[in-house]
């Protein structure tokens, strides 16, 4: 943002405050010289047609409250896409960018007439409920070294605690490739780990401690990310590439059919309306965990390991709970 630009929007601010504004009060408080502040003052009227008015009781000001500083051209419906969606990111993101995005929309309520920025945020907050399911807790001092790890290519140390392996922490040198936010409320690293030689996932909100090292790298040329998030299931990336079959009774098939779960999926429907899910995917795991909610409407014909898995599942929860 240039200077001038940068004094014409405090001096719009300025104008806008209650209280009598003279050119010499003006010049202060922007600490430029009252020509300069005369200069701006015949700017803003000549060149954007701003409605000044100076009286002795009131100093500067404008005649009509409701004009606003050009700004890009926005219908309703992109203004309020842009209120919503800045909603949206602050209940996915929690307080990592609430800040950021208070001030964002602060200044963009300046650039607006007040009736219409009410009328945008009454609707986007009285009138649209968004609930982003369970919170995270993490570090947002950790949060912003990943960012800025991943935009300028540096590696990065972390201290890393992984729940599958009872709360386990290691330490790993990580090359930082992308953030990923998984569902609007996961978010992770996905990078090179070079303590396993290999592309990982890692959740941000269990990164311990994080050190960025002076060391830079170079994404590998054979990963492409595109690939990589389509062959996986949910997020789990580790294992071979394997193909799943699961068949849905005529209960639960309605619920299947309303969502793309894979990009590699085909449908296969049967005349009592019931279906098999086909798709090629790794992580079996979480493929487990995800067919085990739907219960015994769902079951499972192929790979032999995937229903070895369930089974072994089942024979844990009878275990837990008692014959039934």
């Amino acid at each position: 943002m240039s200077r001038q630009l940068e004094r014409l929007l405090k001096l719009d601010e300025l104008l806008r405050r209650p209280g009598r504004h003279t050119a010499d009060s003006l010049a202060a408080e922007l600490e430029v010289s009252d020509r300069t502040i005369r200069s701006d003052l015949a700017f803003l009227r000549d060149r954007y047609h701003a409605p000044l008015g100076c009286s002795r009781r009131q100093g500067y000001h404008y005649t009509d409250s409701e004009w606003r500083l050009p700004h890009i051209p926005l219908t309703a419906g992109e203004l309020f896409a842009l209120t919503l969606g800045a909603q949206m990111l602050e209940t996915y993101s929690g307080s990592t960018y609430a800040p950021q995005l208070r001030s964002a929309l602060a200044r963009l309520s300046e650039r607006l007439p007040e009736q219409t920025w009410l009328d945008l945020q009454s609707v986007a907050h009285e009138r649209v409920s968004i609930h982003g399911g369970a919170e995270l807790s993490f570090d947002p001092e950790i949060w912003q070294g990943v960012e800025e790890a991943c935009q300028s290519s540096r590696q990065i140390s972390i201290r890393y605690r992984t729940a599958s392996r009872g709360d386990q922490v290691s330490e790993r040198v990580v090359d930082p490739y992308v953030l990923h936010i998984y569902r609007g409320t996961n978010p992770y690293l996905i990078g090179y780990c070079h303590k396993r030689q290999e592309v990982r996932w890692f959740r941000v909100d269990r990164i311990l401690e994080l050190k960025p090292l002076s060391q830079k790298f170079q994404i590998d040329p054979t990963f492409n990310l595109q690939d990589h998030l389509e062959m996986i299931f949910q997020h789990e990336v580790g294992g071979i590439p394997e193909t799943v079959e699961i068949w849905f009774d005529a209960t639960t098939a309605p619920f299947i059919r309303e969502r793309r779960w894979h990009p590699t999926q085909e449908i296969q429907s049967y005349p009592d309306g019931s279906l098999t899910l086909v798709m090629t995917v790794r992580g079996m795991n979480d493929v487990k965990r995800w067919i085990l909610g739907y219960g015994q409407g769902a079951q499972i014909l192929k790979p032999p390991n995937l229903v070895a898995m369930v089974k072994e599942e089942l024979r844990g929860m009878v275990r837990r709970y008692g014959e039934v």
